[in-house]
């Protein structure tokens, strides 16, 4: 039986991902693997390990049917650690076996896991082309902003300034942020959330799984041994109130305790405002109403531009885009079918066709 079969959301795009039958039921547990789970004590890693072995169960689908690719780093030890097919793979490149997992065999649910150094770095290219052609994955971009499997360095998602092994007197490179160059690469899924809210990880990671094409998930993970406190005004319950601005589809975006929201911006973009009745403030009604589904992805990068880029003491959290379009294993699939059901005398005729095309010449 298939997710189509029984009625089920598509996950991750295909219609052949097979399901467990009724009445099977999986747990954490049984997606746990008997390989010691080895990071450094605090590391947030382990919390996302929990909150996913704990939200695979909810997919309904077989173990031997979900598969995990990961690159080089800390958070490429995930594979190990899951009852599931995975692959560890090389540094930067996690993308693209997985596109070629994705398109060769439509019966998998394919993740990818990264860090901001394996995806941001060396895998930068091979992070925007996945996004744009929008092949059936999820990507669980792990930012600690720092690379920690190689003892500290600073990376592309480390703020200006940032005095590391590496940048002694302080960095002078500019910092990515991963959600505005997933927008920008028009990635149809992109979203942003916390290591230790396990509830509202659980939340995005179901709506990507159920997402057809790449989605994209920030996970925001705390490094305790190089770079400890890095998310403190996200996490600590006197700031992060006023440091999270969070989206929910169909809601206005507001934080602080409702005294605060974002409006359109007289230069084009968006801006913080106070809400109030005072000179100066804005009501309500002044205040944007976050639309996932909108196809001009626009507004979501102007909003993910609110990010502080130094110490996070303001950052979008949530789901900034979520819409659908053609799926490149999809389409390619679709092209291999129909040659397939071409009648044998017409593919003779293409293959002539190719092989003998205008690009060809006789040398005499």
């Amino acid at each position: 039986m298939t997710a189509t079969d029984l009625g089920l959301p598509s996950l991750r795009g295909t219609e052949g991902v097979p399901v467990l039958n009724e009445g099977e039921k999986l747990t954490g547990k049984d997606f746990s693997s008997d390989q010691e789970v080895r990071w450094c004590p605090g590391c947030g890693d382990y919390a996302v390990l929990k909150a996913v072995q704990g939200f695979l169960p909810d997919l309904g689908l077989r173990r031997e049917n979900i598969v995990f690719v990961s690159g080089i780093g800390c958070s490429s030890r995930f594979p190990y650690y899951l009852d599931t097919y995975g692959m560890h793979s090389i540094h930067g490149r996690a993308p693209s076996i997985a596109t070629g997992l994705a398109t060769s065999r439509e019966d998998l649910s394919v993740w990818v896991v990264t860090g901001d150094g394996d995806a941001l770095s060396i895998g930068g290219n091979h992070l925007i082309h996945a996004l744009r052609r929008n092949v059936n994955m999820t990507i669980l971009l792990f930012n600690n902003r720092i690379y920690g499997l190689t003892k500290g360095q600073y990376s592309p998602t480390s703020e200006a300034g940032k005095i590391t092994k590496s940048t002694p007197m302080g960095s002078v490179d500019h910092p990515f942020n991963p959600v505005s160059l997933a927008l920008g690469a028009e990635a149809s899924f992109v979203a942003r959330t916390i290591d230790s809210d396990r509830k509202h990880l659980t939340s995005v990671l179901a709506a990507a799984a159920a997402h057809r094409g790449t989605s994209l998930v920030e996970i925001y993970q705390n490094c305790p041994i190089f770079n400890d406190g890095a998310f403190d005004a996200i996490k600590d319950r006197d700031t992060k109130e006023h440091a999270i601005i969070p989206l929910e589809h169909g809601q206005p975006i507001v934080f602080g305790g409702g005294t605060k929201g974002l409006v359109r911006a007289a230069h084009g973009g968006v801006e913080v405002a106070e809400i109030g009745d005072a000179d100066g403030q804005v009501s309500l009604e002044q205040v944007i109403v976050h639309d996932a589904h909108q196809q001009d992805p626009t507004l979501a990068f102007a909003i993910s531009r609110l990010t502080d880029a130094g110490y996070l003491n303001r950052s979008p959290i949530g789901i900034f885009r979520q819409v659908e379009r053609p799926t490149y294993d999809d389409q390619a699939r679709g092209q291999v079918d129909s040659a397939r059901k071409a009648a044998p005398g017409e593919q003779s005729d293409r293959l002539a066709a190719l092989i003998g095309g205008g690009d060809t010449w006789t040398v005499v």
